[in-house]
């Protein structure tokens, strides 16, 4: 695929590495020209350095929004132009101080560039982790690969990130629509304090999927097992 990235920062770095290693072509763009010239330098193989609008231009498949949350929708609004058509792809976390969802009562983070970009196609992934576990090569833990939560309306621009969820070396679970996203936002607000604030081990806090649904009644008829 060809994909442009927008901005320099850690998501920016962790994600564009993993898809130029599986043979994707990337160009990085960003406001400042020696950081997205340093980025795409580390990052080494296909990576290129360009200004902003230029990745929009260049991510004819998909276009990663790695940009702060507050930022992400001006950038958006000034390159909407370019994302006319492109697959949009919004990492961020609207998450403020004391861990507060910056989004409570209004639009998700995810719908605030649909708005911003009409023309796009916006998807919400990869909000839930810091951007060290998607450094890691790849995010295997007690032998499963990490889930990862995919929202969006276009049947096409879901099924390209979902591709790219699985060069990261995950495995994409359907999220539902760009709705949902909000979802994903509040989600992240709360596992990070969990996480941070509290120290708590949050996988704990779901059950086995087999007992996620309450107890299971089985009966035996005529050889087969029923559920009810």
């Amino acid at each position: 695929m060809r994909i442009g990235v927008l901005g320099t920062g850690n998501m920016a770095d962790a994600l564009a590495t993993h898809w130029v290693r599986a043979g994707h072509q990337v160009t990085i763009g960003g406001r400042d020209a020696h950081k997205a010239e340093r980025l795409a330098m580390r990052i080494g193989g296909s990576a290129k350095a360009a200004g902003l609008r230029a990745a929009a231009e260049f991510g004819q498949d998909v276009v990663l929004a790695a940009l702060p949350f507050g930022a992400g929708a001006d950038v958006a609004r000034e390159l909407r132009a370019a994302l006319e058509g492109r697959v949009l792809l919004d990492c961020s976390n609207p998450v403020g101080p004391g861990f507060r969802l910056l989004t409570e009562g209004g639009p998700s983070a995810a719908q605030q560039l649909a708005a911003a970009a009409p023309g796009a196609h916006v998807v919400k992934a990869f909000n839930l982790c810091h951007e060290d576990v998607w450094r890691m090569r790849p995010p295997v833990f007690d032998g499963r690969p990490l889930a990862v939560p995919v929202c969006g309306d276009d049947e096409t621009a879901v099924a390209r990130v979902r591709a790219l969820v699985r060069d990261v070396g995950c495995e994409p679970v359907a999220g539902g629509g760009l709705g949902r996203a909000g979802l994903l936002e509040a989600t992240a607000a709360l596992f990070i304090a969990l996480w941070v604030g509290e120290g708590a081990d949050v996988q704990a806090i779901a059950p086995p999927l087999a007992c996620a649904a309450g107890p299971r009644h089985q009966e035996t008829t005529g050889g087969t097992v029923a559920f009810r």
